[in-house]
């Protein structure tokens, strides 16, 4: 079964990691960021050392997002900045090819593990079924 796996961050968050903080997002050091870094590629590798990884990356920030929708005279009207809530947007992601439900909430959990400066906000890791084999589109007791 393959799910997306989603980590979460601000734009507060991306401009603490360049060293700028804010209320909520203390300034993140060089030292942190390489600790982040390579906490990240230890988990990558045993990801694409197991055969689960199929594609994972970290995004830019969200003020570089782009949001595109239909004008009413049919020509799209593209708008910059992060779409919904302002406060929380994918910051990365993994596709995964799991065994099942067990052991992505396992990969889950250690990314939550991911060290960052005290006092930093925590996001939960969010974990979505993909719908590859034309599968379900709500749980089945839902």
């Amino acid at each position: 079964m393959k799910y997306l796996v989603m980590i979460q961050g601000s734009q507060a968050d991306y401009d603490a990691m360049a060293g700028k903080p804010s209320a909520g997002s203390p300034a993140w050091n060089e030292q942190d960021t390489q600790t982040m870094f390579a906490f990240m590629e230890r988990l990558n590798n045993e990801l694409v050392e197991s055969g689960e990884m199929v594609d994972g990356n970290g995004l830019a920030a969200p003020a570089l997002t782009l949001s595109v929708l239909p004008g009413a005279d049919g020509r799209p009207v593209v708008t910059e900045g992060p779409y919904g809530d302002p406060g929380k947007q994918m910051a990365g992601y993994w596709v995964l090819d799991c065994a099942g439900p067990e052991r992505v909430t396992e990969i889950a959990a250690r990314i939550g593990e991911c060290p960052q400066p005290e006092g930093a906000p925590v996001y939960p890791v969010v974990i979505r079924p993909i719908m590859d084999d034309g599968g379900e589109l709500t749980a089945a007791d839902g």
